[in-house]
């Protein structure tokens, strides 16, 4: 529990409330989200709007990330395909139609999957994405199909975080072995590799090194089921940094199933600075195995003035990926060749994302590598060539590649999964089909809105960049050409949005941690976007701004904005002149700063929200402290005292009713904490009440309040397990989700002040709409 000790300093005006640390970060169990997800199940039975009907806004031109595809060898009718946040999908006529298999399961994250090759009726599914981006899902263990994807029923390993690779036995579909690589932000026990015996009745870790290190990669020798090889990964995620290399990334064979294990590391580089490991087996000769390996060794000295893709000096260069081949199953290990020499940015120091390798069936000197691109070695490595369309006639594919299925007999026939979504080949890669149009499991991380009647939707999107669509719009229909279809709009795919309310061509957006822009959509794409240069994080070393940095258009004046890095800044002439107008509102911990080339910029400002009155301005940051002005930044003081301490807050919202009364959401999901931090202020946030209620355990992302115009006064917010509604301020939740997957996350959310309509994010699923809020009377 914390101690109640509190230390007040007042120092130039500022009011600075320090509060001490909890001692210990609170992490919650596979088990307990099963529990959560039972709860939400039995609300949802009992809600009086269980059979709510959402129509799906879109987009209808792009999916999500993709993690794993499968195919049925000499069936090109059937593909498997799962995702990152958007669940488990499936096709049988060849991609012209797909249906989602996991809408009632307690996770749409998905991080593997195996058909049983002697049984392609059975389905094994390993929850919880194991690329562990900044935003990826955790899982609860394994589920199991007996009948092709028709029912699934949980088979255990609920506490492993996360699932990289499923193996079945070839003749026998009960012996399956599953690589675990645990939980993204934290560290656990349940790592290493399973094996169960009975199909998932019970299981055994059979290789397990310690809390930090899990399995990343698995993969079976085709002629003796009795050898697999596995990549152990030492890592973890922390809110100011990406995956540090460090010790214990250690290649491991077993002969005899599982029983015992040794590490085959003779002419692997020095794992305290490798990272992850991608495996892949010859089936025409096993005796032949690749490994990629991300490697940190450092490659050479910058170039003056050299830059990476944020704009940062570059002060390491490191090998990145490099492909190592065995002749000798795994005894020695010969280093073929350094793909980030070829594909600069290959993977770069971001190879923890990818880390996939692929021998063709039939050819074991033909390998093919993932990552920010794709690479192909038709001599065994020695020599790489870029692997994507060569006929003019083919559709692009989308970068960020996580998932490659060859098929046995026919091996020109290949299955893609990305960033995009899926996409096929039936030629070996000259000509490709993408479905992205075909999958709505679209990433968005915000929603927001203009005024034109009918007013269109804006949205930043996972990978994308910002979108945006008409809210007539529903997928699946034909769109009406005098509507805004969805297609690109200002900002990245990180970023808060703001549009004028006269004019809705001017849109202010970032394009990723807080590089904010000011742009005309009435001009071409070329002209139409100016960065606002004193906000060039990266650029300039000082600065720190979040992913999602937070970014405000009074509604007072429109020609007034507020900009967050780790300060808030303010603009009185439609953003050509800015003002700082408070102190660091951060911890500023330099214990919690990344170092290069890892870091992720952490201690800056997430939500901004504006009060009854011009001046009165809130402002939280993503390390949890929140602040409060008065007067526009002539004095601050913090009114964190009484919340939890270093939640990442996600959304401050102002009552339309009651001045002074103000809600919050934190998020500590970068803790794998998943209790919903829900809570209310009536007096400007001198105090706080929490009203989570009884919402089911499950990471808060935003509350906002609203009235269909008379009921009165409701409560809406999202989660990563859905949205609820409360009428009696938290006490009592009700979901949402009617025909909406359970276990859908919901980032973002508003009601248009016009048009009455209540509109969403999803993580995963694209952008709902409840056209009519009265239905909720």
């Amino acid at each position: 529990m914390r101690k109640s000790v509190l230390f007040l300093a007042l120092i130039s005006g500022i009011s600075v409330v320090l509060l001490p640390m909890f001692s210990k970060a609170q992490v919650t169990t596979g088990v307990q989200k099963l529990a959560a997800f039972k709860k939400q199940q039995q609300m949802l039975q009992q809600s009086p709007y269980k059979d709510l009907s959402w129509r799906l806004v879109g987009p209808d031109n792009k999916s999500g990330r993709c993690t794993d595809v499968v195919g049925v060898t000499g069936n090109a009718d059937i593909i498997y395909a799962a995702f990152a946040t958007g669940g488990l999908w499936k096709t049988t006529d060849g991609g012209n139609t797909w249906n989602s298999l996991f809408d009632k399961e307690a996770t749409l994250s998905i991080g593997n999957m195996a058909l049983a090759p002697s049984d392609n009726n059975i389905l094994y599914v390993g929850t919880g994405e194991a690329n562990i981006f900044r935003s990826s899902l955790p899982g609860v263990g394994m589920y199991k199909s007996l009948d092709a994807g028709k029912s699934f029923r949980h088979i255990g390993l609920e506490n492993t975080g996360t699932i990289s690779r499923v193996v079945v036995h070839p003749k026998n579909p009960n012996i399956v072995y599953v690589a675990a690589s645990g939980n993204e932000w934290s560290y656990n026990k349940d790592r290493g590799v399973y094996l169960t015996m009975d199909g998932g009745k019970t299981w055994k870790n059979i290789l397990t090194e310690n809390e930090k290190s899990g399995c990343i990669d698995l993969v079976m020798d085709p002629a003796d089921p009795n050898t697999l090889y596995a990549s152990m990964w030492n890592r973890i995620r922390r809110r100011w940094s990406d995956p540090v290399p460090e010790n214990g990334d250690h290649i491991y064979k077993t002969t005899n199933g599982g029983k015992t294990w040794k590490i085959i590391d003779k002419g692997m580089p020095d794992t305290k600075l490798t990272g992850r490991i991608g495996l892949a087996i010859s089936h025409s000769n096993p005796n032949v195995l690749y490994a990629f390996v991300d490697d940190h060794t450092k490659k050479r000295e910058p170039k003056p003035g050299e830059t990476d893709s944020y704009e940062r000096q570059v002060q390491k260069v490191v090998i990145g990926g490099a492909v190592y081949r065995s002749a000798n199953k795994g005894e020695t290990w010969e280093k073929m060749g350094e793909i980030h020499d070829f594909f600069k940015p290959f993977s770069g120091t971001y190879g923890w994302v990818f880390g996939q390798v692929r021998v063709d069936p039939k050819n074991e000197n033909k390998v093919y590598v993932l990552g920010v691109s794709m690479g192909k070695s038709e001599d065994g490595g020695k020599t790489w060539e870029k692997f994507r369309p060569s006929d003019k006639t083919s559709e692009d594919i989308h970068g960020d590649n996580h998932a490659f299925w060859i098929d046995e007999e026919h091996p020109d026939r290949i299955i893609l999964g990305n960033d995009g979504g899926v996409s096929t080949t039936m030629d070996g890669g000259k000509i490709w089909n993408n479905f992205f149009d075909k999958i709505p499991t679209t990433q968005f991380y915000t929603v927001t809105y203009d005024m034109k009647t009918p007013f269109n939707v804006f949205g930043s999107i996972q990978d994308e960049g910002t979108f945006s669509g008409n809210i007539l719009n529903t997928f699946g229909q034909p769109q009406d050409s005098a509507f805004r279809s969805w297609d690109y709009a200002p900002g990245g795919e990180g970023t808060q949005i703001q549009v004028d309310p006269r004019n809705p061509n001017i849109v202010f957006s970032s394009t990723y941690y807080g590089r904010l822009m000011k742009s005309d959509m009435s001009k071409p794409d070329s002209t139409r976007s100016k960065r606002i240069k004193m906000f060039s994080v990266g650029a300039i070393d000082s600065l720190r701004g979040e992913w999602l940095a937070g970014t405000l258009m009074s509604k007072f004046d429109h020609n007034v904005i507020y900009h967050g890095l780790q300060h808030l800044y303010k603009s009185t002439d439609g953003g050509e002149n800015w003002k700082m107008i408070s102190h660091d509102l951060s911890y500023n911990d330099k214990s919690k700063m990344g170092v290069y080339p890892y870091l992720i910029y952490h201690q800056a400002i997430t939500a901004i929200a504006e009060g009854d009155q011009p001046g009165i301005i809130y402002a939280g940051t993503d390390d949890g402290r929140i602040w409060l002005t008065m007067n526009d930044g002539g004095n601050w003081k913090e009114i964190t005292r009484g919340l939890p301490l270093n939640k990442h807050v996600a959304k401050i919202s102002l009552s339309i009713f009651f001045p002074g009364r103000v809600y919050l959401a934190l998020n500590d999901r970068r803790q794998d904490n998943h209790t919903p931090y829900l809570y209310i202020s009536e007096n400007y946030g001198t105090d706080w009440k929490l009203i989570s209620g009884n919402l089911p355990a499950s990471p808060a992302n935003v509350i906002i309040e609203g009235d269909d115009g008379q009921v009165g006064l409701l409560l809406f917010c999202g989660t990563d397990m859905g949205i609820y509604m409360s009428k009696d301020l938290g006490k009592k939740w009700t979901p949402l989700n009617g025909n909406m997957p359970a276990s859908v996350a919901v980032d973002d959310m508003f009601i248009h002040p016009r048009d009455r309509k209540l509109v969403i994010a999803t993580y995963g699923r694209g952008v709902y709409v409840i056209d009519d809020i009265s239905k909720f009377r």
